[in-house]
């Protein structure tokens, strides 16, 4: 389906400059011009818009950040959910993240390839399209130091079994969600991504902290 500029602005809630200055900036599919006074927007344009915004309200990231981002991964904006899915995979990074091939990766990390897919199986690590991130070099670090404390493997079993729970509801509410954005003049796209990137860690924090606190008034008690 084809937009003229009137319905593409009623649709992302951005200004006529505004989305003539995506278009400048390359981040936006060129119109369609049937006739010299027509220019007919394809449909992915809103999601682009969106998800433009949202990086830059969430992630202070400027356009030339975006342009960049846009240039080291392909995104396919005309589905809801392969938008979504590779999003997800780019903010699960740093911008600018270094990404070493698998050679590499165990030679930096002084893994066995034993080790390393002890670690994949038990859903600790993961490896990307691009390979493997300086993040999963931090928390092969982690794992090593934990383990030379004497620490078993509860913890990260445990933040792997709430990961996968959560994900199957966070796939079904998504479907809902972004079902109700095709129907609806909405903001379910942003609802979505928030409470995945913001809410959840939130929520997770909060709760160690207080559990933190209540143990230790208790302790306290039994001192006194």
């Amino acid at each position: 389906m084809s937009l003229k500029m009137k319905q593409l602005m009623q649709e992302t809630g951005e200004s006529k400059s505004t989305i003539l200055f995506y278009l400048k900036e390359g981040l936006l599919p060129e119109p369609q011009k049937p006739k010299p006074n027509l220019h007919l927007y394809d449909e992915s344009s809103i999601n682009i818009i969106k998800f433009i915004k949202y990086m830059q309200n969430q992630f202070s990231y400027s356009i030339a950040q975006i342009k960049a981002i846009f240039s080291e991964n392909r995104f396919d904006f005309t589905s809801d959910f392969s938008m979504l899915l590779k999003s997800l995979q780019m903010m699960s990074g740093e911008f600018g993240t270094k990404w070493y091939n698998q050679e590499d990766f165990l030679e930096l990390s002084e893994l066995s390839l034993e080790e390393l897919n002890e670690y994949l199986h038990r859903g600790w690590l993961f490896k990307q399209e691009q390979g493997f991130s300086s993040q999963e070099l931090k928390l092969v670090q982690l794992f090593k130091d934990a383990f030379d404390m004497g620490l078993d493997n509860r913890l990260f079993d445990a933040y792997v079994k709430s990961a996968r729970t959560l994900a199957k509801i966070e796939y079904e509410i998504g479907a809902m969600m972004l079902e109700k954005e095709k129907n609806e003049n909405s903001e379910h796209y942003k609802i979505l991504f928030d409470s995945i990137l913001i809410l959840k860690p939130y929520l997770f924090n909060m709760h160690t902290i207080q559990e933190h606190k209540q143990q230790m008034e208790k302790n306290s008690e039994i001192i006194i």
